[in-house]
Formats: C-alpha cells, sequence, structure tokens
C-alpha cells in the first residue's frame, strides 16, 4: 500500500514541474528513483542584484557607464568585488542605501568638485535611482561612503 502511495505522490510531483516535458524515471519499488538531468535550456537564469552607475565631471579616466552585478561579482565596473563589498557593508535592514541627504541637515559648504554620478537598476531586490554630487560636505560623505562603487575623489 505504501509503495503505491509512494509512487501516486511521485507521479504528481512529476506532473506539476518544470521538468515535466523530460522523460520519466520508473518507480521501482525499493529502488531510489533519480530525476533526469536538468538540460541547459529547462535552467532558469537567476541574476543577482543589477546597477548601473553613470560618473560625470570625475577626470582622470573616470567618467563613464558602467554595469554592476553582485551575488556573484561581474560587470564592467572597474571594480566589481570593492563595490558589492561595499554596498553589501552598508546596506541596513530598513534603511535605504542609497537614500538623499536628508532635508534640513546641516552641512559644511565645502565643495567637493563638479563630480556628479547616477546611479540606477536594483539593489537588494529594491529599485534604485540616485542622484550624487559633490556640493557641500555632506554631499560629499554621502559620495564617499560608496567608494569604490562611485571613484574615489578628494577635494
Amino acid at each position: 500500500m505504501v509503495t503505491v502511495a509512494a509512487v501516486a505522490v511521485t507521479a504528481a510531483v512529476a506532473a506539476l514541474s518544470p521538468l515535466a516535458a523530460a522523460p520519466a524515471v520508473a518507480a521501482v519499488p525499493g529502488v531510489l528513483s533519480v530525476p533526469p538531468p536538468v538540460r541547459p535550456e529547462d535552467r532558469v537564469t537567476v541574476t543577482g542584484d543589477h546597477l548601473t552607475v553613470t560618473v560625470l565631471h570625475a577626470g582622470g579616466g573616470r567618467d563613464g557607464t558602467y554595469e554592476l552585478f553582485c551575488h556573484p561579482e561581474a560587470g564592467s565596473h572597474p571594480d566589481p568585488a570593492g563595490a558589492c563589498r561595499t554596498l553589501d557593508r552598508n546596506t541596513r535592514w530598513g534603511r535605504d542605501v542609497f537614500a538623499p541627504v536628508a532635508p534640513g541637515s546641516v552641512c559644511t559648504m565645502q565643495y567637493g568638485g563638479p563630480a556628479t554620478a547616477r546611479v540606477t537598476g536594483t539593489w537588494a531586490g529594491r529599485p534604485v535611482d540616485a542622484v550624487y554630487d559633490r556640493s557641500n560636505g555632506c554631499e560629499a560623505e554621502r559620495w564617499d561612503r560608496l567608494v569604490p562603487l562611485l571613484p574615489e575623489l578628494r577635494a
């Protein structure tokens, strides 16, 4: 009786499986059945976090648009592993790593240069569309917190 139930459950699971079109494996009582290998066309591509970083007016060959993939690290970014580590280190539950400077913040009037950046994409399952500049001390600190995602600049 148990064998009949096991075969029925195996058949039901196989029918609901995305590999249902794959050749069936016969269930033999007392023998462990192994599902067929996953074919390349059946694999689901799982992508990690993806960001596009555009930097302007940074000078020194640092301007450009870069793709960054994390988990695993890849892309055209000059330092994907370092950028992903920095983002992971700055990501906290309930806080937006890309949040703008809070309204009403008291910031030094220290100008950090003309560099600007825009970061778009997906991080930690959430959409990202953040703009960066170095127009005052708060903005420069916000930028520096994400180096090497954003290029290192010192005024």
